[in-house]
């Protein structure tokens, strides 16, 4: 990504905080394999500051929209707090292999991290692991799939692609981990988006956010579930 074409994708900034719309397949810092990522371009974020901004959570690398990046070490630390007490307000919007019963509710099943030699790792949902809630609201449907706007209170690793998954039983369409190949529709990209985010930095003033649009490879199933551009 040149940096231009980083530059472009800013949807907020201020002298603590960068969001930035981040595109779907591509990692945000590197991986054990090494391979291209985001976090390698971030120089072209500096914007007059004398070091490149920082991540202050994660995305998974086929998730797309809205990423917060801290300015310097003490946004950072503040970010972090915030995310680590979950009063950072995330919402997603995803695309789902099947419909839920109920047009919305709440999903409370604790996640467990496992990991086999021939399988690698996952995320199941296991008594024994970490409190993990999502609210869930349909907000539209057609032809077997369903437009889902979801808010994790918790922010644990795949926390909506498993809760989606194995909770509801209606995998995110194009999930390469969750979706089984009779449910999930293989070729397709994982339709999960941040949507939006929403961060009360600051003591007296209105929370900071953004609203990531929505990404090329999504725009033909939610306009299929009913979303339009004014949306």
């Amino acid at each position: 990504m040149t940096p231009d074409e980083l530059q472009a994708r800013v949807l907020y900034r201020d002298g603590l905080v960068l969001i930035i719309d981040k595109p779907a397949g591509i990692p945000v810092h590197q991986g054990p394999g090494g391979g291209p990522n985001l976090e390698q371009s971030f120089d072209a974020l500096r914007f007059g500051f004398p070091k490149p901004p920082a991540l202050a959570h994660r995305l998974d690398r086929d998730t797309a929209g809205c990423l917060v990046l801290g300015r310097h070490p003490k946004a950072l630390r503040r970010l972090g707090k915030l995310f680590s007490e979950g009063r950072a307000a995330k919402t997603y919007w995803a695309v789902t292999v099947g419909v839920p019963t109920e047009p919305q509710g709440r999903i409370e099943a604790p996640l467990l991290k496992i990991s086999t030699r021939r399988d690698g790792w996952r995320m199941v949902v296991d008594e024994t692991g970490q409190s993990a809630v999502t609210d869930y609201t349909v907000l539209g449907q057609a032809d077997g799939l369903a437009w889902l706007e979801l808010t994790p209170h918790t922010g644990r690793t795949h926390q909506i692609r498993v809760h989606c998954a194995t909770a509801l039983g209606c995998p995110l369409l194009g999930d390469p981990q969750y979706a089984t190949a009779e449910s999930g529709r293989p070729g397709a990209p994982m339709h999960l988006l941040s949507r939006a985010i929403s961060l009360p930095l600051y003591p007296k003033r209105d929370a900071v956010g953004a609203v990531a649009p929505v990404p090329p490879h999504m725009a033909a199933a939610l306009a299929a579930c009913g979303f339009t551009t004014g949306g």
